[in-house]
């Protein structure tokens, strides 16, 4: 895809193909929170509140259910610490590490749009 102009035309196979995969990906992290659940986690091994604290907005009942999901996907673990009272630790996978560039490389897009819509945007004094 690199390098190749992306014009999709009407039956293009090429384009159907790279279309599909795309969509699936787009489904599979859909949502505003999976992604920075993600990011969290790949910083380090972290509890359920220290993953609470770290995404502003995220309510528990939320961040439970991402959880849920991304550990169905075999994205993250969760892995029961046998302590008093007994903990539950959420680590990110091998599967989810393979995240990590496309995440890298959204967050450099959205800091080169941001600069680009809203910073050449503003009056000059």
């Amino acid at each position: 895809m690199k390098g190749k102009k992306s014009e999709c035309k009407p039956g293009h196979s090429e384009c159907a193909n790279l279309i599909f995969p795309l969509r699936e990906a787009l489904e599979i992290l859909s949502g505003k929170w999976k992604l920075p659940i993600i990011m969290s986690l790949s910083f380090g091994n972290k509890r359920f509140k220290e993953i609470a604290e770290e995404i502003p907005g995220i309510t528990d009942k939320m961040l439970s259910k991402e959880l849920k999901d991304l550990e169905k996907i075999h994205l993250i673990e969760r892995k029961v610490i046998d302590s008093f009272p007994p903990g539950v630790e959420y680590s990110i996978t091998k599967h989810g590490k393979s995240l990590e560039k496309v995440i890298q490389e959204l967050i450099q897009w959205a800091v080169s749009h941001y600069q680009k819509n809203h910073l050449s945007s503003q009056p000059t004094k």
